[in-house]
């Protein structure tokens, strides 16, 4: 289960509305309700400890393996790769259904894939035909 997931149903099962939340984090509603749909992650890591607290959890039980993988596209690449590594996460969690692989080798495939994903940027970045300024082209 993702971050947002995991943070709606916590706050379902408190009975708060996310206006409350949001006033008790310190975030616009907005920000929250981008929390709680996946859009987004919080930025301020000291957030985490405080829905934590809220919710009387472990601040390592609100981020899942699938979690980390996300906050670091879209710290390497932005909102163009988050979407791409949730897209792969989702696609890739089909191969899990089954239930029988660990949990160490699901991480184990979810890294390699994260990676090969990056380098394949990378690759697309190296081989992309170069942008010309527009003095250059006058």
């Amino acid at each position: 289960m993702l971050f947002n997931e995991k943070l709606k149903q916590l706050r379902l099962a408190a009975g708060m509305t996310q206006e409350e939340v949001a006033g008790t984090l310190g975030v616009t509603c907005r920000a929250f309700q981008n929390y709680e749909s996946g859009r987004v992650y919080p930025k301020n890591t000291d957030i985490y400890g405080k829905i934590a607290a809220m919710f009387n959890v472990s601040a390592d039980y609100l981020l899942s393996d699938e979690d980390h993988y996300v906050l670091e596209a879209h710290r390497k690449g932005g909102p163009k790769s988050t979407k791409d590594v949730q897209a792969l996460i989702s696609e890739v969690g089909g191969l899990f259904a089954g239930g029988e692989l660990t949990e160490a080798d699901k991480d184990k495939v979810l890294r390699t894939i994260t990676d090969l994903y990056w380098k394949a940027k990378e690759n697309n970045r190296k081989y992309a035909p170069k942008q010309h300024t527009r003095e250059a082209a006058e």
